[in-house]
């Protein structure tokens, strides 16, 4: 145990995280040259594309220093805030933590949430400046930002570039000299904790493990604390480029265990591994189920798809357990899935999936959060989609669920920042200058309102310079109204949406005006209406088609004319008991993309 070394790298979004790793798993020779390719250890192409990391990973390294040789372990975090709780399942399984900032960009949200969590665990903190190969590098300043965040010494920041390896060899040193081995009794029962699990067509679902405790051995029967299932080891090993079956396992390693399991739902991460036959006193702490942020109706383009659709979802939630779905149906859109996200970035996520991996077109409804509604025979509801919420007449009070947001800007931006936030229900919390031209905001608001367009526009707003960071506060009151469209005086339930009562009208107004322009003309008029309850507060109408039945008659009396126009307006009335309205595809699409 005492050559062993875990440790995990934490830093925001596109600061070079998978460059730096690449060129780790370069120096110790873990990658053979012919292996080697940029971002190794991001397998999917989504996670070239975007250069983002959206599943975490393991791999083990080894390294010679002072005639020792050295097993490093580094265990991969996803960047992205949707995925903050495997993020913290892959800190709890380390000793210590590479915190690495880009030298161009200097601190951001992302990076001090993830450090307050390593630091939480006791980490040893190793602060790296990375990119310093760019003429933007501006390594003096960013250097204050680490000093000021860490309390380290300016001598233990190390400079370092992956793209040109400058560093690199210094990085894996000071992880020897710095952070320290893994603690625990090989003898002791078996506690392992799962940070991540993967699934093979083949094997099914392999866990990721790191002993805490205990040893274990090929073909043990073992126990998963939570679901309390047991299953035996048919194979365990360490997780080099590809797995590496080993016979024995004990406290301190990090590897893998595949044991035959065929659903994602037995395998929760976070969980502890145990013997069956001489089980821990406890479990390791932290654990808990994923929640769901966002909810989604996803619904084929082609209804016949509707099975195709139910087996792709199936098959993407064994990769991907945090993904939850259950059948609905709608009026306008027919039979598809309500499924939950942990944030808007895993819905493009999913979506983006089920068209590469599947060839499936879907289309998703207006995303929303889960609110709890209280009915006046003090019922509590949590409610997912809108159209499910009681109507006026039973309910008492709607909860909706708030978060506690952090972002870090550039002083000039701090004004349209403020409007963003004040103009999406928040309230302004705290503001902290972190040097003279970046500063720090925290504000209070509604999860519903960040849901839809917040980061793109502070985004814009910002000039890209703002990072943004959130977690659940709980729920409060809100005074929220359900407001429906109707077309003809029948309600379409895919374009139900809760939103404030403030915004309700104006959102209605806008509303009623896009479907208008979406909407085809008929033989007969369209009453396109948006409503709270039996309210009408706004209305457009699609006018029809109309035929010059007066045509024929020139001259005579003006009640030929008017008797052609009343038998045309009783045909008219007669179609428009029996036409329906068509509502196009593009119509819920354009509503979906709707600056709300």
């Amino acid at each position: 145990m005492q050559h062993i070394r875990n440790f995990c790298i934490i830093a925001h979004i596109d600061h070079g995280k998978s460059t730096l790793a690449d060129r780790l798993l370069e120096l110790t020779k873990t990658v053979s040259a012919r292996d080697a390719r940029e971002q190794v250890l991001d397998s999917m192409d989504l996670e070239r594309e975007r250069g983002i990391t959206i599943k975490s990973h393991a791999i083990q390294m080894e390294y010679l220093y002072n005639g020792v040789n050295y097993k490093l372990n580094l265990i991969d975090t996803p960047g992205h805030v949707d995925f903050s709780y495997e993020v913290s399942r892959s800190i709890a399984s380390c000793e210590g933590a590479l915190l690495i900032i880009d030298a161009t960009q200097g601190i951001q949200a992302q990076t001090i949430s993830n450090l307050y969590l390593a630091i939480e665990n006791d980490l040893e903190i190793i602060p790296v400046l990375n990119k310093m190969d760019l003429d933007a590098a501006n390594p003096d300043e960013v250097k204050d930002q680490i000093i000021d965040l860490t309390g380290c010494d300016m001598d233990d920041i190390i400079e370092a570039s992956g793209k040109t390896g400058v560093g690199i060899e210094k990085i894996l040193q000071r992880l020897i000299e710095r952070i320290p081995p893994p603690e625990g009794k090989p003898d002791a029962p078996l506690q392992a904790l799962i940070f991540d699990s993967v699934f093979n067509p083949f094997r099914g679902i392999i866990a990721y493990f790191r002993i805490m405790n205990g040893t274990i051995k090929t073909n043990e029967w073992v126990k998963f604390v939570s679901t309390g299932k047991e299953y035996q080891a048919d194979e365990i090993g360490v997780l080099k480029l590809t797995q590496h079956p080993r016979k024995e396992l004990s406290a301190g390693d990090v590897g893998y265990i595949i044991s035959g399991i065929k659903t994602s739902k037995e395998v929760r991460v976070g969980d502890t591994i145990t013997h069956v036959n001489r089980p821990c006193s406890e479990a390791i702490a932290g654990f808990e189920n994923v929640k769901p942020m966002v909810f989604a109706g996803i619904y084929p383009i082609d209804p016949d798809e509707y099975e195709e659709l139910r087996t792709s979802i199936e098959k993407l939630q064994l990769n991907d357990a945090s993904l939850t779905f259950e059948p609905e149906s709608s009026v306008a859109l027919g039979f598809g899935f309500r499924c939950g996200f942990l944030g808007m970035l895993h819905l493009e996520i999913v979506q983006e999936r089920l068209d590469r991996e599947f060839d499936m077109g879907v289309i998703s409804t207006v995303p929303n959060v889960s609110y709890k509604a209280f009915t006046k025979k003090g019922e509590e509801l949590e409610v997912h989609n809108p159209f499910d919420m009681p109507g006026p007449n039973q309910l008492d009070h709607i909860e909706e669920p708030y978060i506690n947001a952090q972002i870090i800007s550039k002083s000039e931006f701090v004004g349209p920042v403020m409007n963003l936030c004040i103009g999406k229900r928040g309230v302004l919390k705290n503001q902290n200058y972190l040097t003279a031209d970046r500063v720090e905001l925290s504000f209070e608001m509604p999860l519903g309102e960040i849901v839809f367009d917040f980061y793109d526009k502070l985004k814009s707003i910002s000039k890209g310079y703002a990072s943004f960071d959130y977690y659940q506060s709980g729920y409060q009151p809100s005074n929220l109204v359900r407001l429906d469209i109707l077309l003809n005086g029948e309600s379409v339930d895919a374009l139900s949406s809760l939103t404030h009562r403030d915004n309700a009208y104006e959102f209605g107004k806008k509303m009623c005006a896009k479907l208008k322009e979406l909407i085809p003309r008929q033989q007969f008029d369209i009453a396109i209406q948006a409503a709270i309850g039996a309210k009408i507060i706004a209305r457009e109408t699609v006018k029809a088609l109309r035929k010059d039945v007066t045509a024929k008659c020139y001259g005579g009396d003006i009640t030929r004319k008017r008797k052609l126009l009343e038998k045309q307006k009783k045909g008219k009335k007669r179609m428009r008991q029996v036409g329906n309205v068509e509502v196009p595809q593009q119509a819920f699409l354009a509503v979906l993309k709707l600056d709300s």
